[in-house]
């Protein structure tokens, strides 16, 4: 099975590495607009050929779509002369806006998903061979898939050793703008705060464990994330308002030494970890 995928980076990069390991099922051909990360995808063996045009990587069985969400929407535009047989599968971060602007004439060869997991890095260099193994991904709207396309689109997260959770595409946005969108939003202003008041060798003195890992996604890529950021705006915008609320109950309770209450609120915030 040829499998197309556009998009080198992290995301693209790291499922060419796990699909290698299945030679024999499946062959990779990747298509990225930046050549430096072509050529480092062929060297990194994150594919087994490089494709010079969408019009190659249109011919595969199924084309996975690795590039920021508002490239999503763009490609797909480009993609409605594919076969009915073929598989699009896109691993975009937000789902609604997605959804709603594939062309119908190939909305039964989409399947909309969104791979949980990741890291700050990018380019093809970032590709981690086990990224996707173990971690949820999710499928939305699935009724609106081809079962052929579907079928396909499982087949390939089983084989990466994804676990598939099925999600109506306005339900993931909500839930990510809270678990994922506005802990970006938080590390950026995290970083910029600390920036702001302290200078570079007070922060490289001093900075633990807890400030870097809460400020460690503050390394993300500001293209990608601001795409995400405009394409799931108002729920994003709700989860920014519920932790400023959060935050400024914090400022309260220390201005005026309600120091009991404090502690029950932290005691509260740390039940989270029993679900985690």
């Amino acid at each position: 099975m040829n499998i197309g995928i556009i998009g080198l980076g992290l995301m693209g990069g790291s499922l060419g590495l796990a699909l290698k390991k299945l030679p024999k099922k499946y062959y990779i051909i990747g298509y990225d607009h930046n050549h430096d990360h072509q050529e480092e995808a062929l060297l990194l063996n994150l594919v087994d050929e490089i494709s010079e045009s969408l019009e190659a990587v249109k011919k595969c069985d199924v084309i996975v779509l690795t590039i920021p969400v508002d490239a999503i929407i763009a490609t797909a535009q480009e993609l409605t002369d594919v076969s009915s047989r073929c598989t699009i599968i896109d691993f975009g971060s937000s789902k609604a806006k997605i959804s709603q602007n594939i062309p119908l004439s190939i909305r039964k060869n989409f399947v909309t998903s969104h791979p949980m997991t990741g890291t700050e890095k990018f380019g093809p260099t970032a590709a981690i061979e086990a990224l996707y193994s173990n971690k949820v991904m999710v499928v939305c709207n699935k009724e609106r898939s081809g079962v052929l396309q579907k079928d396909i689109a499982i087949q390939l997260f089983n084989d990466i050793e994804a676990k598939v959770v099925y999600m109506d595409a306005e339900e993931h946005d909500r839930h990510a703008a809270f678990i994922s969108h506005m802990p970006h939003a938080v590390s950026y202003a995290l970083a910029k705060s600390v920036m702001k008041q302290e200078d570079p060798e007070s922060i490289l003195a001093l900075a633990g464990g807890g400030f870097r890992s809460m400020s460690r996604i503050a390394k993300s890529s500001p293209n990608m994330w601001e795409d995400i950021f405009r394409q799931n705006k108002s729920n994003l915008l709700d989860s920014i308002a519920s932790f400023n609320a959060e935050l400024l109950l914090c400022q309260t309770m220390i201005e005026e030494e309600n120091w009991d209450e404090l502690h029950e609120w932290m005691r509260e915030a740390n039940s989270l970890h029993d679900i985690l």
